[in-house]
């Protein structure tokens, strides 16, 4: 075998492999041999098929999969000598010519191929014991206790018909019959029959709760309406619609009280145990608040700690995934990068930045991993497919069932539990201080999350 390196830039290498005929034949004899006691042919006894005549019958086909077998080994071989970690899969350039792929199966021509592929560098990983993490914790205070259960009530609140003659206002629950039609015609899901609508919830397409105010019982008027570009019926999304709407009643919202009566409405022994259950709840909402504060620090801290070029096809891969998710959104809200006090040529920049973080992260996390033997178990696996279908009550087999038939959906679960458990290997060696933060400073948003790994 003889191998020519004919590019090395940067992460990207390409070799010129040339296979001699004589050791392809060789493999397909020996391939053959095997063959021999297990083949079945008509005439022959078992172990006693002439090797001219088994090579007349399987030659090509066990030439064929020789040869790819003989690539794959080649480059195993080749990469493995040289040290390569591979960023992306080879890519092999074969012979096109019929003719001279008929001599290289046939043992007749030596096997001439080329193979690019792109590595991941040598990563040099930083002390973490030199780590300093700031930790903020936030304490669940009655008046969060008394917020969520507010905002519980408002969402549970009732509704009391208004007077004769009153018109629906934002807040109203109207209640409708409409039937709806594009370009004059009828069409599938457009029709309905008292349908509750509250004003101003952002429930129905967007325009349709708005032109509701002011319609009085037993009025009907036009609304119009588009569907969103990204809506779930492919024949509807982005398609304006008209619907001739009626209501049949017009509720205004009533005050919540939060009582004893509130709490046994919602399943609980008393209001002490409704507050109870809710600090619990707010105490575990604010656990999950702290480990993402902590976990994106952590990974800043990382990503100024092990600066290299990353592999250029993983950044426009992850480039791509990015921008086509940020265009459909854009384009399903119609908006335009002028309305984001931006252009697009700055806004793939930053886009481009952020696929560079995240690689490079991905890549520290996994060598981290790596160099300190950590793994992901089944049963971990397992444990986060059970939660999975916990979250789909009525469909837990079928969960059940898409996972243990779907590879590639185990996988994305498996990379989350993985990149936690490497996360928390570096806080036990890093120093982490906490710190005393309010509710408002803990579950602010912050930018910062979108460039996380």
């Amino acid at each position: 075998m003889q191998v020519k390196e004919t590019l090395a830039e940067g992460l990207k290498h390409e070799f010129q492999i040339s296979v001699p005929a004589s050791d392809i034949d060789a493999k397909i004899d020996a391939r053959l041999d095997e063959m021999k006691d297990k083949v079945r042919l008509n005439g022959f006894r078992p172990g006693k098929v002439p090797a001219a005549h088994l090579k007349k019958v399987y030659g090509r086909s066990v030439a064929a999969e020789t040869v790819d077998q003989l690539i794959r080994d080649t480059n195993t071989q080749l990469f493995t000598e040289r040290g390569f970690r591979l960023a992306t899969e080879p890519k092999i350039t074969m012979p096109t010519e019929a003719k001279e792929i008929e001599e290289v199966l046939s043992g007749k021509s030596d096997l001439n191929y080329s193979v690019a592929i792109e590595v991941v560098p040598a990563i040099q990983l930083a002390d973490f014991k030199t780590f300093n993490v700031e930790k903020p914790v936030a304490e669940v205070t009655d008046a969060d206790v008394d917020e969520a259960l507010k905002r519980i009530a408002d969402q549970n609140r009732p509704y009391a018909a208004k007077a004769e003659g009153a018109k629906a206002e934002s807040g109203d629950r109207v209640t409708v019959a409409f039937k709806g039609t594009i370009d004059g015609v009828a069409f599938d899901g457009g029709t309905g029959e008292d349908i509750q609508v509250v004003i101003g919830s952002g429930t129905f397409i967007p325009g349709f709760e708005d032109q509701l105010i002011g319609i009085g019982v037993g009025e009907t008027r036009t609304v119009k309406a588009s569907f969103p570009k990204n809506y779930t019926a492919a024949n509807l999304a982005g398609k304006d619609a008209e619907f001739e709407t009626t209501a049949s009643a017009i509720e205004a919202p009533q005050e919540s009280k939060i009582d004893e009566e509130f709490a046994k409405n919602l399943g609980m022994e008393s209001l002490d145990k409704l507050k109870e259950a809710m600090r619990d709840r707010l105490v575990q909402e604010f656990a999950g608040a702290t480990r993402q504060r902590v976990k994106r620090l952590l990974l800043d801290r990382l990503d100024e700690a092990h600066k290299f070029d990353p592999p250029p096809s993983l950044v426009d891969d992850e480039f791509n995934l990015m921008w086509n998710s940020i265009k459909a959104e854009m384009d399903s809200a119609s908006k335009t990068f002028a309305d984001e006090n931006t252009t697009e040529e700055a806004a793939k920049e930053e886009y481009r930045k952020i696929a560079d973080r995240r690689v490079r992260l991905g890549l520290v996390l996994s060598e981290i991993g790596e160099k300190n033997k950590i793994t992901v178990t089944d049963d971990e696996v397992s444990r986060a497919v059970i939660d999975r279908a916990r979250q789909m009550p009525g469909r837990e087999k079928e969960v059940w069932d898409y996972y243990r038939s779907n590879p590639n959906a185990l996988a994305q679960l498996r990379a989350p539990i993985y990149e936690d458990k490497v996360v928390d290997f570096i806080l036990e060696l890093a120093t982490v201080t906490e710190k005393k933060v309010s509710r408002e400073d803990l579950l602010k948003d912050d930018d910062s999350e979108k460039t996380a790994a």
